[in-house]
């Protein structure tokens, strides 16, 4: 499939045939089948029994394995009085404990809930509250999050971890060793009456969105849905039982619980599990345990470019890639450095009724439609002004965006018996779920799913990731898509992570244009340099105002600075000690902050 990025695009009717081959398996489970993830699994212990399911190291344990040991916790839970609709949480870092945990539970017909690592204090409550938690299993490295905290009538129950030392003498004490349970009880299948009447649309899993416009949500995750996924992506890939999958993004996602889990499952592949990203040891992991399949985030393919080349860059198994993210330099310079693979850039979300994917290795595309008949995808004028959808003034209803045109992907919402396409499953909160349906779009009474994300498409019908709403910004009269400046200037010598952002102005409309640079170390921040790079590459009012050089990088677990961070403390001195520069077009450069550097570009200090 690796074609060169300059090559004649294939016709429509090409690319469609690959769609449909997608859309044949896509129903292969529907809504009311009495068919689980459980059900899936099982059926792989047997087909697959001896061959590598879960990597953790130097372990690896079998099909058979994964299984028997997910019996054993399902009757371990079973004996605490987990039953079929129960939700529980799992609080825990990427290892075969994540698997057989969550497995466990959909075993018994219950739900599992993903809780971000990271989390603490009250936004940890939130989050157990949005998954409607009856329990917590938390692994001895995510104890410490519990420390201070007081979880009432909700029992927390650990699981021990070969890495950690013992947790704190009170935690330990205080929570159950669910593992210990489990190492005592049976290896053989729950019997399959605990999950009677459960069908394939019920909900498997509780995924917990990123909160950018809030916090966390809880998207519902039927197990219809999560099988489908693994269907689809085995099609899409041609990924078989002899692919070996690499997992470093944490599970608590979509990506890798949801795209890389099921699609693992499916073909009786194997997993290699990394508890989090390492830029040093990804392409040793590579060779070491012959990865061909990897889930990605466009920063992440950064990061590995920013190491120094090495002899052995194209010596590795990695033939495919799927995921989002990608611009089209770096997809160009990751492929030219480290050899030609097939790149799946998609564009979708763990809640989201619709989505797109590249299946052509369009550089820098993230997918196509070609015809949109075949689709319930469809893109509407967006006003960023108002933050709301153009309507139509006599009409009310709302306009679809032309080629090259910027709009808001929406998709139609279809609710089947016969099939799960274009199902919105939402999330715990009606009120959530709610504000992401957009009524009345091109006929009265219709509905459709809003992503929130603005998009383009070219003559073509190829797509392209413009911005998240609420990150495009306006500044003198322009919109700014923060996605397109961070594309333009990625690739500034020696940056190790870029963060582009719109700051309030005391007094001003609109908001002005903002960076956050880290630097690789040993490397300083070329304020010269880079105001030639801005100058050459984006129009005057998209060039950043200000620059801040971080000493490190406080990034978010999908390995991007924390902007809503950032964004709150804007071009306030006072609110960060990190270096601030001032764009100073006179100078052709960036000057350190000051009263009189900030009066020449003619905005005004915080304290005014």
């Amino acid at each position: 499939m690796t074609r060169d990025p300059f090559s004649v695009l294939p016709s429509r009717e090409e690319t469609q045939a690959k769609l449909d081959a997608r859309a044949r398996v896509a129903n292969a489970v529907r809504p009311l089948d009495a068919f689980t993830l459980a059900d899936r699994l099982e059926a792989q212990a047997l087909s697959h029994a001896a061959r590598p399911f879960l990597i953790d190291g130097d372990t690896a344990l079998s099909f058979a394995q994964v299984n028997a040991s997910a019996n054993r916790y399902a009757h371990a839970l079973a004996t605490l009085g987990i039953k079929q609709g129960d939700a529980v949480a799992l609080v825990m870092e990427n290892r075969p404990e994540y698997f057989i945990v969550w497995f466990a539970l959909n075993k018994l017909g219950a739900i599992c809930g993903f809780i971000n690592t990271h989390l603490s204090g009250q936004a940890l409550i939130h989050a157990l509250a949005a998954t409607q938690a009856r329990a917590v299993i938390a692994g001895d490295e995510c104890l410490v999050n519990f420390s201070a905290l007081d979880t009432g009538h909700i029992p927390l129950w650990r699981v021990a971890d070969p890495l950690q030392q013992a947790p704190a003498e009170g935690l330990r004490l205080a929570a159950l060793e669910l593992s210990r349970l489990a190492r005592q009880s049976a290896a053989d299948n729950p019997p399959a009456s605990l999950r009677a009447g459960l069908r394939a649309e019920d909900t498997a899993l509780y995924i917990c969105t990123s909160g950018t416009t809030g916090l966390p949500k809880a998207a519902k995750t039927s197990h219809m849905r999560w099988l489908n996924v693994g269907d689809i992506m085995q099609v899409t890939l041609s990924a078989s039982e002899n692919d070996v999958f690499y997992c470093f993004l944490p599970l608590y996602h979509g990506a890798g619980s949801m795209s890389l889990g099921s699609t693992a499952l499916r073909c009786g592949a194997a997993i290699v599990i990394r508890r989090k990203f390492s830029v040093r040891e990804f392409w040793r992991d590579v060779r070491k345990y012959r990865i061909t399949v990897c889930q990605y985030i466009g920063e992440i393919c950064r990061y590995l470019l920013n190491q120094p080349p090495s002899a052995d860059d194209r010596e590795h198994s990695l033939r495919k890639m799927m995921g989002a993210g990608l611009s089209a330099e770096v997809w160009q310079r990751f492929v030219a450095r480290f050899g030609p693979m097939d790149i799946y850039e998609g564009w979708g979300s763990t809640e989201s009724n619709c989505n797109i994917i590249n299946v052509d290795n369009r550089v820098g595309s993230c997918g196509r439609i070609p015809f949109w008949d075949k689709t319930n995808v469809r893109m509407i004028a967006y006003d960023v002004d108002s933050d709301s959808p153009v309507r139509d003034e006599a009409s009310g209803l709302c306009q679809q965006v032309g080629p090259d045109e910027v709009g808001e992907v929406i998709g139609f919402i279809i609710d089947s018996d016969e099939t799960g396409g274009g199902r919105f499953e939402g999330y715990t909160s009606s009120e959530a779920t709610a504000q992401k349906i957009l009524r009345d779009v091109f006929t009265p009474g219709d509905a459709w799913w809003r992503s929130g994300d603005l998009l383009r498409y070219d003559e073509d019908g190829y797509c392209w990731f413009v911005d998240r709403i609420g990150d495009t910004f306006r500044w003198k009269s322009e919109n700014v898509s923060t996605t397109e400046v961070a594309e333009a200037l990625s690739g500034f010598d020696g940056l190790e992570a870029l963060t582009i952002y719109g700051v309030q102005v005391p007094a001003h409309e609109g908001r002005c244009g903002m960076a956050a640079v880290v630097m690789q170390e040993g490397r300083d921040f070329d304020a010269a340099a880079f105001y030639r790079l801005a100058s050459a590459r984006l129009p005057k009012y998209a060039v950043p105002q200000f620059v801040r050089v971080r000493r490190e990088a406080d990034m978010t677990s999908t390995f991007k600075l924390k902007k809503v961070d950032l964004m709150r403390e804007g071009y306030d001195p006072a609110r960060f000690s990190d270096p601030l520069l001032v764009c100073d077009d006179k100078a052709a450069t960036y000057v350190p902050y000051s009263p009189e550097a900030l009066a020449q570009t003619g905005l005004p200090a915080f304290s005014d």
